[in-house]
């Protein structure tokens, strides 16, 4: 029986585009994994968190394993206010939606936001997955260029003004992640921050901020605030998780914006909360310094970055170039006219290393942009696996150039 008639409008677009995932192929054994977005391993507060599990379950016996019940389950939201409010966000009774890491909570801001065919604009380059998302909703993902100080604002504003005069369709959702961004690295100066937030005035939309890494800042002095900490018309919905800071498979991740908002995302969550996850996540907040471990995640990563940075200026061949982030865990090489980072990762795979080819991180035609383009991470590997990977990386390059 032919069961393609039986699926939706919907299913049929999202499966004629690649799978999700196709950015991560299958890895030989033994390469130097420069292509995982990962915290590393030791990173993980194993102990920690076994101990606030029996904590949690002395305490509460059953219950963490029920619909509802746990005490410590229903502490997880103000816990979480209480964090944001810490870097200038105070969040209100109906404005924060608990969600199974953040990208449940862009799929459910999507869902919410964006009428079929609707234009949502994005920074080109941007977070795959994110991509893998909002193409579910629509095709007119309209993406505007980045440079060092991040989202390059003033191309958006321009592009506005030409769709206004036109009379054609203005994005009525704006997806950025300010802060140390995936792929590049980049932050979005304070400057434009402030432009953003005018134009979203000017032009009536939203920003759906991802600040997956904002809290890996190096020099956290030296680093913007949220631009939800800068919103004070209601424009921008503040997405964040502890997968970065704590542990990804704890899946806990949340947005914060207006009520109204929050309250349309909330319509379509009908996961019924994690009750075991949410309540340990809870005893763990309450039982850990958490400025102190984020300062030592900070040296971490620091020490990681500078490894990686170093070894690629020792084994890069003329002509290869590369952003230098203060905090995250990107980097974004550029490779001299002629190489294509997609058609050189077989051989970096045969040399020892693997990276994410640029082209991903673009929607539609516009993955042609990525061709001379590839995101390292220096957040998984410890540094000698840093140096190897770099080291495999120039030997491709030069055989391939």
């Amino acid at each position: 029986m032919e069961l393609q008639r039986f699926l939706s409008p919907a299913a049929r677009l999202a499966l004629s585009y690649p799978p999700p995932g196709a950015w991560m192929p299958p890895l030989p054994p033994g390469v130097a994994r420069l292509s995982a977005g990962y915290p590393f391993p030791e990173s993980v507060p194993v102990a920690e968190l076994a101990a606030a599990l029996e904590t949690l379950l002395a305490e509460e016996a059953d219950a963490p394993f029920h619909y509802l019940g746990s005490r410590a389950m229903a502490a997880l939201p103000d816990l979480l206010r209480e964090r944001l409010a810490q870097r200038g966000i105070p969040v209100g009774e109906g404005e924060l939606l608990v969600t199974s890491g953040a990208c449940q909570a862009i799929d459910l801001a999507a869902r919410a936001l964006v009428a079929p065919g609707a234009p949502v604009a994005v920074e080109a380059p941007t977070y795959m997955e994110a991509l893998e998302i909002f193409r579910n909703y629509t095709d007119a993902i309209l993406g505007y260029p980045v440079d060092r100080e991040g989202l390059v604002v003033e191309a958006l504003a321009e592009d506005l003004r030409r769709r206004r005069a036109a009379g054609e369709p203005l994005p009525r959702l704006l997806y950025t992640i300010p802060s140390f961004q995936n792929p590049t690295g980049t932050t979005l100066s304070l400057e434009r921050r402030r432009r953003l937030l005018d134009l979203a005035e000017e032009y009536d939309f939203l920003i759906l901020e991802d600040d997956a890494y904002g809290e890996l800042a190096f020099d956290p002095a030296a680093a913007p605030p949220p631009l939800k900490a800068l919103d004070t018309r209601g424009r921008v919905v503040h997405l964040g998780s502890l997968s970065k800071v704590v542990a990804p498979g704890l899946r806990v991740g949340w947005a914060a914006g207006p009520e109204p908002v929050i309250r349309a995302m909330a319509v379509f969550k009908k996961d019924l909360d994690h009750p075991l996850a949410w309540a340990l996540t809870a005893r763990y907040l309450e039982e850990t310094d958490l400025p102190a471990r984020l300062t030592w995640l900070r040296q971490r990563y620091r020490e990681r970055r500078d490894v990686l940075l170093g070894a690629l200026a020792r084994e890069m061949p003329a002509g290869v170039t590369w952003t230098e982030p203060a905090g995250g865990y990107f980097v974004w090489v550029t490779l001299p006219p002629g190489l294509d980072s997609e058609q050189l990762l077989a051989a970096a795979l045969a040399a020892g290393v693997a990276y994410v080819p640029g082209r991903h991180f673009y929607f539609g035609p516009a993955a042609a942009q990525g061709a001379r383009h590839l995101r390292l991470s220096f957040s998984y590997l410890p540094p000698a696996e840093l140096e190897r990977g770099v080291a495999a990386l120039a030997r491709a390059l030069r055989a391939g150039g």
